[in-house]
């Protein structure tokens, strides 16, 4: 009786539900689709759109520095009698505001990369249809992308600025030319090289640090070194010393091939000679960074 009753309660109480599961038969939008979303994704991360609003403080915090002294520098050009020219050039710009692209990057490529490493999400881009290569590259393009955005909206202003005071047009066009790819190269420069300081730690801190310290510190002791070196007459050596530091590089290779004026001290810059080596230098910190992030990511696991 008993048996009974308990297959006649089983029989009541099992259920087989259809919840509606079905084949997915949408398009497939592959690798290439993937890789696109990720840099989006990560371009917009490095402005904080997407994010919560503390995120975006300090990126459009240090955008808007960038933009304003350079709306600033255009009012005070415009408004100096008889003046035909902008009072910086834009070359320069990105040299005399290091500190403002240094923090940028400080922040925000460990942002970009470190996150992932630290809560152990590489796996899920990895696992289909994203491969090493793919994450890589779309983290340095987002990256090169977002520094040329914060050095080059403040050249357009320059720009635009000069050609409402009426200066010279063909003057004004080609030197803000130069500028633009005097800021692409730096961007490129310095987004790989602030990634690889934030990919080898997955801790934030570490990252902001490394970073940082590649970028300030070094260019603190080229400058000391250079001076040094001026004052006791031996500027021939002023030039060779502008290879170890990222924004001595840039300048440098501006100066030999841009008509850029040089930072250095009394304003000489690496000749046609050492601007090859500079060149040669800034291209193999490009590759060598690239290479670097993508054997770090060689030895991500899944």
């Amino acid at each position: 009786m008993s048996t009974e009753t308990g297959a006649a309660t089983g029989s009541e109480t099992s259920r087989i539900h259809n919840i509606g599961y079905r084949a997915y038969e949408g398009p497939r939008l592959g690798r290439a689709y993937a890789r696109r979303s990720l840099y989006s994704q990560s371009l917009r991360g490095s402005f904080g759109l997407g994010r919560s609003a503390k995120s975006k403080v300090l990126p459009m915090l240090l955008f808007g520095v960038m933009c304003l002294v350079a709306a600033i520098i255009v009012a005070v050009a415009i408004n100096i009698p008889n003046s035909t020219k902008l009072p910086i050039e834009y070359t320069s710009y990105a040299v005399y505001l290091q500190a403002v692209i240094g923090l940028f990057l400080a922040s925000q490529a460990p942002q970009s990369v470190s996150r992932d490493l630290r809560f152990k999400s590489i796996p899920l881009y990895f696992s289909r249809p994203i491969e090493r290569g793919d994450y890589v590259l779309a983290k340095f393009a987002a990256m090169v992308s977002a520094l040329f955005i914060l050095t080059g909206a403040p050249l357009v202003i320059l720009y635009v600025g000069a050609l409402l005071g009426k200066f010279d047009f063909a003057d004004q066009t080609k030197w803000f030319a130069q500028g633009m790819v005097s800021v692409a190269l730096l961007s490129v420069l310095f987004a790989g090289l602030g990634l690889v300081m934030a990919a080898l730690t997955p801790r934030r801190g570490f990252g902001v640090a490394a970073v940082i310290a590649v970028l300030t510190i070094t260019y603190g002791a080229v400058s000391t070194l250079q001076g040094i070196a001026w004052s006791t007459g031996s500027s021939g050596a002023v030039p060779w010393l502008g290879l170890f530091s990222p924004i001595t590089l840039i300048d440098g290779v501006q100066t030999a091939y841009l008509g850029a004026t040089s930072a250095f001290p009394g304003g000489e810059g690496p000749g046609a000679g050492a601007g090859v080596v500079y060149l040669i230098v800034v291209l193999a910190l490009v590759a060598g960074s690239y290479a670097v992030l993508m054997r770090r990511y060689r030895r991500v696991g899944l």
